[in-house]
Parts: C-alpha cells; structure tokens; sequence
C-alpha cells in the first residue's frame, strides 16, 4: 500500500509523522495482509482538532472532534479479492486530531507517538471493513489485529488495562 501522507500544524515537526506511520503500516500487513496490496492508495491526514470536527459534522452528522476518522472507499469483499496487478485502488481516507491525540494519550500515560502509531493502525483497520461497533466479537478480533500490529513496532497493547 503507499501511503499518501499530508502533515499540518499543531503536530510536532520534532516527530517524523510520516515514517511513524509507514512502520504502522508495515507492521499491519504482517497481521492482516490484505493491507499489503501494492495496488492500495490511502490518504492520511495529520491536521487539527478543528479540522476533524468539521470532517465529522460534515461528514458522519456529529459536531465535536475525535481522534481519528476514516473514510472507506472499498468494500471488505472487493478489497479480499482485489489482485496485485492492475490500476491503483483507493482504500480511503484518514484523518488524525492532534489536540485529541495528545489529550488521551496524556490521559493514558503514554507518548504521542505510541498513541497515533495505534490510532493509524485502528483507522487502516476500518478502512479494511473492520468495525469495532458491530459486536463484541467484531470488536475483539479488530483489537486483537491491533494489539498484534503494535507489538511488531514496540508498542504495548493499549488494552492491556482491561479486567
């Protein structure tokens, strides 16, 4: 997959967003290797609070910001079946709130970096047609790919706080 990669302020230029985000990456195809398609484009966008609340007004009907949005362009089944030769194929779009990363991931005690490495392998994962709202099952398995992904990058498993 190649990552299109757009980096606004207030993220912090001491960071190299864009080879967090490739190792996120790298490390999600060897968990779920449909993302490892040369074919797939996805676009992601490093950008603001305000910015991704607008997104979400505009586009899911919720005023307020969050921490990641993303913008399937492929179904699940279509994506499965996609060969690796042919034309580009976009998966979709990505969004990352800054403000928002920072805030949960200080109320998480952990870096920044950690905390968006795992909100872009969340947010790959929904544009792959996982989704996290459907069942509880559905909700395991995709933290379960997430948790996997991370710790291929050094990450701890941001569940692990569960009982």
């Amino acid at each position: 997959m190649d990552l299109e990669i757009d980096i606004e302020a207030p993220w912090p230029a001491a960071t190299d967003w864009a080879d967090l985000a490739e190792r996120a990456l790298e490390a999600l195809t060897e968990v779920a290797p449909e993302l490892g398609n040369p074919r797939l484009i996805t676009s992601l966008l490093f950008t603001s609070d305000a910015e991704v609340h607008v997104l979400n007004r505009e586009w899911r009907a919720k005023d307020k910001p969050t921490n990641v949005l993303s913008f399937p362009m492929i179904e699940r089944a279509d994506l499965l079946a996609l060969a690796e030769d042919g034309p580009p194929e976009m998966l979709g779009d990505l969004a990352l709130a800054a403000e928002t990363c920072a805030r949960e991931a200080a109320e998480k005690g952990i870096s920044v970096e950690d905390h968006a490495a795992h909100l872009i392998v969340h947010g790959l994962l929904h544009l792959a047609g996982l989704d996290h709202e459907i069942s509880d099952a559905d909700a395991e398995a995709m933290e379960a790919l997430e948790t996997k992904a991370l710790a291929l990058i050094g990450i701890p498993d941001p569940y692990g706080d569960r009982t």
